[in-house]
């Protein structure tokens, strides 16, 4: 590997100095310029050159680099070219070459680059605070949270002022011609960054034109007999086999049934109540006849783990939103206990509390895998199978698909349309094959 030269070292040390780079992040740029200028030379580029970064940018991409350390490289390159213009004496006069790094300090001792290498934290933290002041789940937050890091990541930490739509559209196209993903995963990436411009930014967000949209393929969801579904809860341990019986039995999705609570269930008239299911919305289903003493059974041994916790001392259960506060016995009220409670209490570190959760998630999916593989069913099956079979169960027995809208609890009917396809029409004469003329 080429050595800096003592002259050439000084010089880079020099600008270092001017933008007030902590010490401690020096050598990895003095690392990263050594392997730029290495680059160069190996492949007789001109490291002046613009088009010679880039190059290598793509070298860097290549070796799977992190984005902390492309971030790093790009930045060290960037100060390297500056300091070929002010050594030049042209620094103001190339209007066409790239815009100097400005440093802009907010508090004494810290700095963050303007042009690249700027500082997001602001921007997470006034998403999370966006996302909880309109009552959106965890999971959207967690998803607009990992497909802004990517857009970061895309503009190699560009200053969020300086975001506009060139940057949305060069990385939504990206997504679909580089990294080929699904239409859904585009939109997604689409609807995350209307939020941030929208809402974090404060910036108007125009109309995309002109970006390569992922192609949406026609989906037909997968779709289990009832003889597979008892197959399936057969082999299923308890109680992840009355959770799956509730999936199937009411349609819930895996999180509303996973989150149901005690003073959810409600024997007298025979209902459930789903409460912040997808998008906020509550809606009631009937409560099959058929589980009600599983139920009450279930519901007997969490009365047992809950005189257990409180003789242990636990604060309670997890609960929704500022709920804790408001009602301080909440938690221990059983009333809020969860039906399929976890197995161990969490540690609270911030209060030092041991609290319940609800079963994980990723227990109950292991659960349905093995439990498909030990049915030796040859279908990719999951949680949300039972769901898509309630849907068209319902529908081979004659059932109006906008009744079967409401018990899914969907927004909109074409939503609800897909279960037309996994099920045989009962008023049109369906084709046959001619080997069953």
């Amino acid at each position: 590997m080429l050595s800096l030269s003592p002259e050439l070292l000084l010089a880079y040390n020099v600008i270092l100095g001017q933008k007030n780079i902590a010490s401690n992040e020096c050598n990895h740029y003095r690392k990263w310029l050594r392997y730029y200028l290495d680059y160069c030379h190996k492949y007789h580029r001109s490291p002046a050159d613009k088009l010679s970064f880039s190059a290598f940018h793509k070298k860097l991409s290549s070796k799977n680099q992190s984005e902390v350390s492309c971030r790093q490289a790009y930045t060290a390159v960037l100060l390297y070219h500056e300091m070929l213009r002010v050594k030049q004496g042209r620094k103001q006069e190339n209007t066409d070459s790239e815009p100097a790094l400005q440093v802009q300090s907010d508090k004494p001792g810290q700095s963050h680059l303007q042009l690249t290498g700027a500082s997001w934290v602001s921007v997470y933290d006034r998403l999370n605070s966006a996302i909880k002041v309109r009552h959106y789940s965890k999971k959207t937050l967690q998803a607009y949270q990992s497909w802004i890091r990517k857009f970061q990541a895309f503009t190699l930490s560009k200053s969020p002022e300086l975001l506009d739509m060139d940057d949305v559209k060069a990385f939504l196209t990206s997504l679909a011609v580089e990294k080929k993903v699904a239409a859904s995963t585009q939109n997604q990436a689409f609807n995350a960054l209307l939020f941030l411009f929208k809402h974090v930014l404060e910036k108007k967000f125009e109309q995309v034109e002109g970006v390569v949209r992922a192609k949406r393929k026609p989906y037909i969801p997968v779709v289990l007999s009832r003889d597979e579904i008892d197959r399936v809860i057969r082999h299923l341990p308890e109680p992840h086999n009355l959770a799956a019986q509730l999936l199937y039995g009411c349609g819930l999705r895996l999180f509303e049934c996973l989150k149901l609570r005690i003073q959810d269930l409600n024997f007298d008239t025979m209902m459930l109540t789903v409460h912040d299911g997808k998008g906020l919305k509550d809606r009631s289903l009937p409560l099959p006849n058929a589980l009600v003493p599983v139920l009450k059974g279930q519901i007997e041994t969490v009365k047992l783990l809950h005189q257990e916790d409180l003789e242990s001392g636990y604060a309670g259960v997890f609960l929704p939103d500022v709920l804790a506060k408001k009602y301080k016995s909440a938690a221990r009220d059983f009333g809020w206990q969860w039906l399929f409670p976890a197995r161990v209490l969490t540690h609270v570190a911030d209060t030092n509390e041991h609290r319940r959760y609800h079963l994980h998630e990723t227990h109950f999916q292991k659960a349905i895998r093995k439990a498909v593989q030990k049915a030796q069913i040859p279908k990719r099956a999951t949680a949300h199978t039972l769901r898509h079979s309630f849907a068209s169960h319902l529908l081979q027995a004659n059932y109006d698909i906008r009744t079967i809208q409401e018990l899914l609890g969907h927004s909109n009917l074409k939503t609800t349309m897909i279960y037309t396809h996994t099920v045989q029409s009962q008023t049109i004469k369906q084709a046959k094959s001619p080997l069953d003329f």
